[in-house]
């Protein structure tokens, strides 16, 4: 029967060596490639001769990664919110409606000022969908939300009777 590579005994020489790269500055993922065992050997050994990692490598990635994300998300909010934009041109475009239908299934098709109701409905659905997933990725600043109540007013004042 063979024997797990990860359930093999670690040797004295293995736990020199592990010490030895922990004080080099190695981290664990890298001493477990370096010596060939499992990130989890590599904690439980350092963990028993009260050796600790340095997480500042580590929290630095993670802060990286989470600001590449949030670029990534108001890039993806941008393309969106474009995209409701073409979608809401659309709708006052010249259209082309066609039909393939009847026995001999002929294809017709018709120019039109702008599309019809119902597409002009299908387009209104698909630019709010943009629109509201690009404020999910990207949500107005409280302070924008502010400036719109502010500009809200201002425009009531500029309304006869008001």
């Amino acid at each position: 029967m063979a024997v797990r590579k990860d359930m093999r005994k670690v040797t004295d020489a293995e736990r020199a060596e592990i010490i030895r790269l922990h004080g080099e500055g190695h981290g664990r993922n890298e001493i477990a490639r370096l010596i060939g065992r499992a990130q989890r050997t590599i904690s439980l050994i350092c963990a028993e001769e009260h050796l600790v990692f340095d997480v500042t490598m580590t929290e630095e990635a993670t802060r990286h990664r989470i600001a590449q994300l949030a670029e990534r998300r108001a890039m993806l909010a941008e393309a969106l919110q474009d995209d409701a934009e073409r979608l809401s041109e659309q709708i006052w475009q010249p259209a082309k409606v066609f039909r393939i239908g009847g026995s001999a299934n002929t294809y017709t098709e018709h120019e039109l000022d702008e599309p019809p109701a119902d597409a002009k409905k299908d387009l209104m659905a698909s630019a709010g969908i943009a629109i509201e997933k690009s404020m999910r990725l990207v949500p107005p600043e409280r302070e924008d939300l502010e400036g719109l109540a502010a500009v809200d007013q201002w425009l009531r004042g500029m309304m006869p009777g008001e």
